[in-house]
C-alpha cells in the first residue's frame, strides 16, 4: 500500500479519536466515522478527515488519537481511471483517489483539487483542503 507523500507541509491539523488496539501509519488517508473518530479509509467516497500526521502503533493501546493533516499538497495514487488537472478528488479506497462526480460535492467527501492529470494507477499531485 502507497501512502500519499507530503510535498507542501500542512497547517492545519485535527485531532481524531481511534481505535486503541489499531495500527495507523503516517500518511494513511484517513475517513471520518464520527464526529470526532476517524478510521483508515477503505472505500469510495468516504468523508474524509486527514491524513495521518503521526504513526499509530497497535502496541500502543493507551494512545486512543491521532492527529491527522487537513491541508497541504500531497503525491496521491490514483484509483483505476485516472484524471484531469483541476478536478476535484474524493478517496476511492486505501490510500487511493478518484475523480469527484457531482454527488460527492454534496457528502463533505471531497479530499481536494488534482494539480496535475494522472493515468491509471499514476500518483499525482493533490492540493487538500479547502478548495473554493
Amino acid at each position: 500500500m502507497v501512502v500519499p507523500v507530503c510535498i507542501e507541509t500542512p497547517t492545519e491539523f485535527a485531532r481524531y479519536t481511534v481505535s486503541a488496539a489499531t495500527a495507523i501509519p503516517i500518511g494513511t488517508t484517513m475517513q471520518q466515522i464520527d464526529p470526532h473518530a476517524a478510521i483508515a479509509s477503505s472505500g469510495a467516497a468516504d468523508v474524509f478527515a486527514g491524513i495521518a500526521w503521526v504513526e499509530k502503533s497497535a502496541a500502543d493501546t493507551d494512545i486512543t488519537e491521532v492527529v491527522v493533516a487537513k491541508n497541504g499538497v500531497w503525491d496521491i495514487q490514483d484509483a483505476t481511471a485516472g484524471g484531469s488537472a483541476g478536478a476535484m478528488v474524493v478517496l476511492s479506497g486505501a490510500n487511493l483517489i478518484r475523480d469527484a462526480v457531482a454527488g460527492d460535492l454534496l457528502t463533505g467527501a471531497v479530499v481536494g483539487k488534482r494539480e496535475e492529470d494522472a493515468s491509471a494507477s499514476e500518483i499525482s499531485r493533490i492540493r487538500v483542503g479547502r478548495v473554493i
